[in-house]
């Protein structure tokens, strides 16, 4: 269940490169439309959960994104009615095997493996929409031991929360329980085995903390 909304948890829809420093610290090309990946419904944990390092993979890191959790059900959701669909924002991370996936990235194959292991997304409970003020001023910081490692804004996103509603659902009918992780700013970095992150929605409206293993 999406912790604060009691809806089950349905598609996982992450959107890369969503800020232009990210975009530049990867050396990839800033998109002309949002570039879409899914994640599969195991990778999904919450605040206080331990995410166990995969042995596949010598290099995951992490990438700290404001969530957008789904409530009402839309397709071909215009702008102007987007967040009327919108029940909740919270922080998550989207973790990722950044060896496996450059390995993908020079063979033309899709991130799935690189962003699906167990654990990958976890998620903090969700502020009700109406409890938020202004959606596009929605501040982000990821703390690794203490220490800020990554600080943005939802002003800075490329694609906008409104725009990447109006564009998924173009494609997906969206459903109540769908999640949408907006994109990481720049910062990214690897983990090991004894950290602890944090991660802050508005310095500490909203909290995530995991252990990593």
């Amino acid at each position: 269940m999406i912790p604060g909304l009691d809806l089950p948890v349905r598609n996982i829809y992450c959107i890369g490169r969503n800020y232009a420093q990210h975009a530049r610290e990867m050396g990839s090309p800033i998109p002309k439309i949002p570039l879409v990946f899914l994640k599969p419904s195991g990778t999904i944990c919450f605040d206080g959960d331990t995410i166990h390092l995969p042995p596949q993979s010598n290099d995951v890191h992490f990438e700290a994104e404001i969530v957008v959790a789904i409530s009402k059900s839309g397709k071909n959701i215009s702008h102007g009615s987007a967040m009327e669909h919108i029940g909740g924002y919270g922080v998550g991370i989207d973790f990722t095997a950044r060896d496996i996936q450059a390995i993908a990235k020079r063979q033309g194959h899709p991130w799935s493996i690189a962003k699906g292991f167990d654990g990958f997304a976890p998620i903090s409970e969700m502020i009700p929409s109406n409890k938020i003020e202004d959606p596009n001023n929605l501040d982000l910081k990821l703390f690794q031991n203490g220490f800020v490692k990554q600080h943005g804004n939802s002003s800075e996103m490329i694609f906008p929360i409104p725009n990447l509603i109006n564009f998924l659902s173009q494609i997906f009918t969206l459903h109540p329980g769908d999640l949408i992780f907006t994109g990481t700013p720049e910062g990214v970095g690897p983990v090991k085995s004894g950290d602890k992150l944090e991660v802050l929605l508005n310095n500490g409206l909203q909290s995530l903390t995991v252990d990593i293993k």
